[in-house]
């Protein structure tokens, strides 16, 4: 009778730890200008979130594409 032993594999892909930081840091990041934008009235700081909204949702973009890139080589 032939025993095998299987190690457990990881419940997904490992992403670098720095990056899944950098991805849940630029969630947050989204989510507050989200939540600024949302109680301003002053037109200057309702431009000045909509930018921050885009650069933040570009950022994450970017960093989704890059763990992507860093699971297919895994």
């Amino acid at each position: 009778m032939n025993i095998r032993i299987f190690k457990k594999q990881p419940a997904g892909p490992a992403i670098d730890k720095a990056l899944r930081a950098e991805i849940l840091h630029t969630q947050s990041q989204l989510q507050l200008a989200r939540n600024h934008f949302e109680y301003v009235s002053d037109p200057l700081l309702v431009d000045c979130y909509i930018y921050e909204m885009n650069a933040a949702q570009l950022k994450y973009q970017f960093l989704l594409k890059r763990a992507k890139n860093q699971e297919q080589r895994i």
